[in-house]
């Protein structure tokens, strides 16, 4: 669908930057909007995500330059450009929304990054479009430097992800509970094709879209599925697997997504759309942050059924492409959906042994998993934090309990961590593994450092109240390389004070 018109950004001069390519445009008018970027009055260069400029292929210098910067607030567009707004639909807190669609973020096309693997550039804040419903359009800069934070620690971490090319300032106000600072992020991602985009089409009876974009997405994620003899089953197996060991993966660090609606999972197996999400400070599995999730929906521990649900939704999108009978298609998709527990379950308890440094011998597996257990039901209790526990836990030596005491202290009643660290060192000892190999496989799969929700506060308020930047710098060469050590900036790992303790996170619409 073609949008109505609107004033149209300038043309850039961009010979240093490859052409966008447009598959997903290339797809059926109905999956899209065509609607160009509303220009912004002031637009200034925040933060370049060298890193990633380099991963791409782009030239870094063109990008801080004036017609980079104005590319990537929307003001002038490459000439090889074709902005879009994707369609989608979506269950939010599980009540259907048939209609949502990027209502503020624009797809600008795609590159081909160094590997030679598709990426989508997309920004995120770039006006209103025709999804936008009674949305501005617009992005704050708050949301805007948590999404670019979050999105460098996932990364730093070993997780898939979406992430942020760079920030721009609108030089505009947004107002959301207050007049905010405007801000654009351009995002780039495998792609953001989610479980609501499905759904989409799926609700309006379009079985052809529906085939559609499941031969595109096979085509673009899952090639090796291309000459399968039941190629959508097969399909609706290979993302649960991704979506089990993801979300596996998020349980290991603490991270609470917090907004897990089928319209913010991407089934490229990416980690997507950072709005009220947060990392654990003391392990809790009821945590929730997110001010929009009054009944614990999406807490931490209901991420694992909350994964598995979203899939449910997607496998009923599918049903008319795996069986022409209902009853034969529901068998199946079932048996698909099993692929979930079988990459989630290994993730998940084989992460959670190796953390406390036990190696899988094959003998007794179920008391590993009671002893790890036990582990996270004295953190629950005595309000242990869940990444310093872990990571002091690999600095430390069974042999010698004064190693231990950094564990103890970080527990309301040190006796219960006594208690469980008597039959830890006894598992130990029957693991014919010296100690700096134990210490160097943990420390390896449990971080020095992660955002912290009072360190992400402090950022956004610095940049907001007074346009200081400084302490952005600061926390991203921390949860960037989060697994060395950074003897300078240990302070990063200290837990939130009482008064530092942020207890809501926020969308950013």
């Amino acid at each position: 669908m073609t949008a109505s018109a609107q004033t149209a950004p300038k043309a850039t001069t961009d010979t240093t930057l490859p052409p966008f390519a447009h598959s997903y445009a290339e797809l059926p008018e109905q999956f899209y909007a065509e609607i160009p970027p509303t220009p912004v009055p002031e637009p200034y260069l925040l933060r370049l995500n060298q890193a990633l400029i380099a991963e791409l292929g782009l030239d870094a210098d063109w990008l801080a330059g004036a017609d980079g910067v104005a590319m990537l607030a929307g003001n002038r567009l490459p000439a090889t450009a074709k902005p879009i707004a994707m369609a989608y639909a979506g269950h939010q807190f599980g009540n259907f929304v048939p209609s949502l669609g990027d209502g503020r973020a624009i797809l600008l096309g795609e590159v081909i990054d160094r590997r030679g693997q598709r990426r989508d550039i997309q920004l995120k804040g770039a006006g209103r479009t025709p999804f936008s419903r009674s949305g501005d359009g617009r992005a704050a800069l708050g949301p805007v430097l948590r999404e670019y934070i979050l999105g460098e620690a996932m990364h730093g971490l070993g997780i898939p992800t979406t992430r942020a090319l760079g920030m721009v300032a609108t030089g505009e106000a947004v107002f959301r509970e207050r007049p905010e600072p405007g801000a654009i992020l351009t995002r780039v991602a495998a792609s953001h094709i989610r479980v609501g985009t499905f759904e989409y089409f799926a609700r309006r009876g379009d079985r052809d879209a529906v085939r559609t974009l499941a031969d595109y997405l096979i085509q673009r994620h899952y090639p090796e599925l291309a000459d399968s003899d039941a190629p959508y089953a097969d399909l609706l197996a290979a993302v649960a697997t991704r979506q089990g060991e993801l979300i596996a993966r998020w349980l290991l660090v603490g991270f609470i997504h917090g907004v897990m609606n089928t319209d913010n999972m991407a089934l490229s197996g990416e980690t997507i759309d950072y709005g009220p999400c947060a990392f654990m400070d003391a392990y809790d599995p009821n945590q929730v942050y997110s001010s929009i999730d009054h009944f614990g929906r999406y807490a931490y521990g209901q991420q694992p059924s909350i994964g598995l649900w979203n899939l449910t939704q997607l496998a009923n999108c599918l049903l008319p492409l795996l069986d022409e009978d209902t009853e034969a298609a529901k068998t199946k998709a079932r048996s698909a959906l099993d692929a979930y527990g079988k990459a989630f379950e290994p993730a998940y308890y084989g992460g959670l042994r190796a953390k406390i440094g036990l190696m899988d011998d094959g003998t007794d597996a179920g008391a590993d998993d009671e002893l790890v257990t036990d582990l996270l039901g004295r953190m629950a209790q005595h309000r242990a934090d869940f990444t310093n526990t872990f990571r002091l836990l690999a600095d430390a030596r069974p042999d010698d309990p004064s190693s231990l005491e950094p564990v103890r202290a970080g527990f309301t009643d040190p006796a219960a961590f006594d208690a469980w660290a008597v039959q830890w060192r006894e598992r130990l000892a029957r693991q014919p593994e010296p100690d700096a190999e134990r210490q160097a496989r943990m420390r390896a799969l449990s971080p020095a450092y992660i955002p912290r929700n009072h360190r992400v506060q402090e950022v956004i308020d610095a940049a907001t109240e007074r346009g200081d930047l400084a302490p952005l710098e600061q926390l991203l060469a921390v949860v960037s390389r989060p697994y060395e050590d950074h003897p300078a900036q240990t302070e990063y790992r200290r837990p939130p004070r009482e008064h530092e303790v942020v207890h809501q996170t926020f969308c950013g619409t």
